[in-house]
């Protein structure tokens, strides 16, 4: 794995652990782990990186790197916020009124949020609730299934469990 670009220890650390998850969790995603022996991953953030208080990319990395490997698409109709556990779990970030706000703004409607935030969605505004559809992540795992089309969303206006 070699990262470039404007990352700083945080993200370096979000993408080092997505692509471990990955390489760990290959057979259930769909890649032969011998991508990992004969090709390497470069992720390069140019200078995109907004100091922030903590960790938020784990889940777009995860999905990122398993979608180089697998060939598979990740579906451009959603939104994602979430760090990410080397076990997979889909650990809770802050920042989820803005970053909701401003996928509903983008003209998203589907936004993938870890379940240990559900506590937010009462920040966020009645009118942006009531067009996004939010899937709650307990597991990277269940960011796959909805990324890549093999999960249906939950119906608009609804929360997903």
């Amino acid at each position: 794995l070699q990262i470039t670009g404007k990352l700083g220890d945080v993200m370096q650390e979000s993408a080092r652990a997505a692509q471990s998850y990955v390489w760990s969790h290959a057979e259930k995603l769909g890649i032969d782990k011998r991508r990992f022996r004969d090709s390497g991953v470069h992720i390069h953030v140019p200078a995109g990186a907004i100091p922030k208080d903590g960790p938020s990319a784990g889940v777009a990395m995860f999905l990122a790197v398993a979608s180089l490997l697998s060939g598979r698409t990740v579906r451009n109709d959603i939104a994602m916020t979430g760090e990410i556990s080397l076990r997979g779990l889909v650990l809770p970030v802050g920042g989820i009124k803005e970053k909701t706000v401003a996928a509903h703004r983008a003209g998203i409607r589907t936004v993938l949020l870890p379940a240990r935030n559900r506590k937010d969605l009462e920040d966020i505004p009645e009118s942006v609730r009531k067009e996004v559809s939010f899937v709650w992540l307990e597991r990277a795992e269940e960011a796959a299934q909805t990324a890549f089309g093999t999960a249906e969303p939950p119906l608009l206006g609804a929360t997903a469990a």
